[in-house]
């Protein structure tokens, strides 16, 4: 019965794992409630003095919470249910139970991505997170986040204008809207996607829920992308709670010297795979997806990213120069081998300077991994040495030093 599920996952003084030894040990919340106080003292891994506390037979909160979600229009998922996501059960301490607002997609067919950063983001953070949302979720990804101010609503917002899913995991009741101005935004989730909480209706948004609900996040996801995080941010708990849990990492490089940049810029710098556009993550994933993620070339319109790269020059031809001349006026500059990485110079070798070469053409000349190859395209971008054009094509603006 579900009321002995909440009553198991609100009884006070127990953590997290120690209501899961106690849910392996007698199979089922309804035989630990009425399991004797020699029976708990054999639970496995569980103090006797932590096992007396499932002697607590109050079943009121129990009782409240479902007369809540009733009135609230909220179902319960647990752990034990067919439908809890295998990905989230298989973390360390996944919740003994759900709220769920709305239609729950089927997460483990699903390439399903965290998209966190900080709250107080600037507006290239709130750009990325609204465009990467957005692209993510045309390509057919289900977007994850946790509805916060900042990076997290503008992702939700840019997947809900590309007719995405969108779960929201939330660090309060589902009926408590937290920031306020929220509210539309969590009825657009529920009416399109889902929103997940493991705190029952009423519970207040406590500032110590929000790190431990990211690793619901997480579990949920294949992957986490961090948008915009300064050394110390939130999401970069979402990132190692990710990294703990198996997942892949990506992150939106920023500004050298932008502080609400720094945790991103040094999660690439120790391994996360850099992310430019949606589809530099959903790569990787499309072998494992390949009935649910395409790259999508034409988007509809949306405001620009702020961007610090230089432009590369067009090139200038007059109509009577020889077709030797006309590629020396091509390129801008010349470059050497010196300042540049292996990676960045094999892909010079083999661009053009005037006929566009796909990424994936790219990934199979060269033998370089898809991650290492957006990575090092992504620099050379920003230093002007390559230019991009439709379809994600790339030409060389550059003369390399013999």
């Amino acid at each position: 019965m579900l009321k002995y599920w909440v009553w198991l996952a609100e009884l006070p003084g127990l953590k997290g794992p120690e209501r899961l030894a106690l849910l392996r040990h007698f199979g089922s919340p309804e035989d630990i409630f009425f399991a004797d106080r020699e029976e708990l003292l054999l639970t496995e891994d569980l103090p006797p003095a932590r096992a007396e506390l499932a002697l607590n037979h109050d079943l009121s909160e129990a009782d409240r919470i479902l007369a809540d979600c009733q009135r609230l229009g909220q179902r319960i998922l647990t752990i034990q249910d067919a439908e809890y996501p295998h990905r989230l059960r298989n973390i360390f301490d996944p919740p003994l139970t759900l709220y769920v607002r709305g239609h729950m997609p089927v997460m483990d067919e699903e390439a399903a991505i965290a998209v966190v950063g900080t709250r107080e983001c600037t507006p290239y953070g709130t750009a990325c997170g609204e465009r990467l949302g957005r692209e993510l979720a045309a390509s057919g990804a289900v977007v994850v986040t946790g509805l916060a101010r900042g990076v997290d609503s503008a992702a939700a917002r840019g997947a809900l204008r590309a007719g995405g899913t969108v779960v929201g995991v939330t660090g309060g009741g589902l009926d408590v809207v937290y920031p306020p101005e929220n509210g539309d935004l969590y009825a657009d989730v529920a009416a399109t996607g889902v929103l997940l909480s493991e705190y029952p209706p009423g519970s207040p948004p406590d500032k110590a829920h929000f790190p431990v609900r990211n690793r619901i996040m997480s579990g949920l996801s294949v992957a986490a992308l961090v948008v915009e995080a300064p050394e110390r941010s939130g999401a970069l708990i979402t990132a190692r709670l990710a990294l703990e849990q198996g997942r892949e990492v990506y992150a939106v490089p920023g500004p050298i010297d932008a502080p609400d940049s720094v945790g991103c810029n040094r999660l690439i710098r120790d391994g996360a795979g850099l992310a430019a556009e949606g589809w530099d993550i959903l790569r990787d994933f499309q072998e494992r997806f390949p009935d649910k993620l395409r790259p999508v070339k034409d988007l509809p319109s949306w405001t620009p990213l702020p961007t610090r790269r230089r432009a590369a020059p067009e090139p200038r031809r007059r109509p009577e120069a020889a077709p030797e001349q006309a590629e020396a006026k091509t390129a801008s500059r010349t470059v050497s081998q010196s300042g540049l990485t292996d990676d960045q110079m094999a892909l010079l070798r083999i661009l053009d300077l005037e006929k566009p070469i796909q990424v994936d053409d790219l990934i199979q000349s060269t033998g370089i991994p898809a991650r290492r190859v957006s990575s090092a395209l992504t620099m050379l971008e920003i230093d002007g040495m390559v230019s991009q054009h439709d379809g994600k094509r790339y030409t060389r603006t550059v003369t390399l030093a013999e």
